[in-house]
C-alpha cells in the first residue's frame, strides 16, 4: 500500500514541527501548511489522505478551512483545540470532522487515532457491504458521490462520519445499533465519557431528512441503548 500523507496545518512553529517529526518517525509522509491558503496550495499538487487541523488559525480559522476538506471525498481530518470547549468540539464534529484533541494532548493518542482513521480513509472497499447506490423511502444514499439524494431529487453530500453511520444502518434495518458501535463504524475509535460525536452526527443525518415534510422518523432514538433505523431498504 502506498505511504500515506498527511498535511499539518498549525500556525504555531513549536506545535508543527512537532507534529511533522512525530509522524515522519511512524513513517508517513507529511507536509507542513500555517493557514488555508497553503493549505489549498499543497491539496492542488498532493493526494492528501490526513488533514491535522489548529481550530485557531489566523485569517480562514479551522472550522471554516473544515467546510472546504469535507468535500473531499477520502480525506480524513483532526482537529486539535488549544481549549477544552464543547462549542469547539460540536461545532467541529457538525462541520464534518472525524475526530479532535484538546491541547496538551498525547502524542501516541494522536498517532493511534490518525492510524485508525487513516485505515478507513485509505480503504477503497469502505463500500463493498452494500451496492454503490441504495434506496430507502424514496432516498437514496450514493456511495460513489458519497452523497444522499432526497425524493424530490437534492443532493446532500455527506462527510465521512454521517456517510459510515448511515451506511451501518442501512446495513441493519430495524436493529438496535449503539453509540458504541456507531463510533467505531465512524471514526474507529472507542466512545469516550461524555462524547456527544454519535449524537451530533445523528442529528445531522436527521435535518436532512427534515427537508422532505412528509417523510416519517427514519432513525429513532432508543433511550438508554441507541439508535434504530426505522426505514424500508429496497430490495
Amino acid at each position: 500500500m502506498q505511504t500515506p500523507n498527511i498535511l499539518i496545518v498549525e500556525d504555531e512553529v513549536v506545535t508543527r514541527t512537532t507534529l511533522k517529526s512525530l509522524f515522519e518517525a511512524e513513517g508517513y509522509n507529511v507536509f507542513e501548511a500555517e493557514n488555508g491558503d497553503q493549505m489549498h496550495d499543497f491539496f492542488e499538487n498532493n493526494t492528501i489522505n490526513l488533514v491535522i487541523m489548529d481550530i485557531n488559525l489566523p485569517g480562514k480559522n479551522g472550522l471554516i478551512l473544515a467546510r472546504e476538506v469535507r468535500d473531499r471525498k477520502n480525506v480524513g481530518l483532526i482537529f486539535l483545540t488549544g481549549r477544552d470547549n464543547d462549542v469547539d468540539r460540536i461545532l467541529g464534529l457538525e462541520i464534518g470532522a472525524d475526530d479532535y484533541l484538546t491541547k496538551p494532548f498525547n502524542p501516541r493518542e494522536l498517532t493511534i487515532r490518525a492510524r485508525n482513521l487513516l485505515a478507513r480513509t485509505t480503504n477503497s472497499a469502505e463500500d463493498d457491504d452494500l451496492p454503490s447506490r441504495v434506496s430507502f423511502n424514496g432516498w437514496t444514499l450514493d456511495g460513489d458521490s458519497r452523497s444522499l439524494i432526497s425524493p424530490n431529487g437534492k443532493e446532500f453530500r455527506l462527510p465521512r462520519s454521517e456517510f459510515r453511520a448511515l451506511h451501518l444502518f442501512l446495513n441493519n434495518p430495524g436493529k438496535i445499533l449503539t453509540r458504541e458501535q456507531l463510533i467505531m463504524e465512524m471514526t474507529g475509535r472507542e466512545l469516550r465519557p461524555n462524547d456527544r460525536t454519535v449524537d451530533v452526527t445523528i442529528r445531522r443525518i436527521r435535518k436532512h431528512f427534515e427537508s422532505d415534510p412528509g417523510d416519517l422518523e427514519l432513525i429513532v432514538t432508543i433511550h438508554g441503548e441507541g439508535y434504530r433505523f426505522c426505514g424500508s431498504v429496497d430490495s
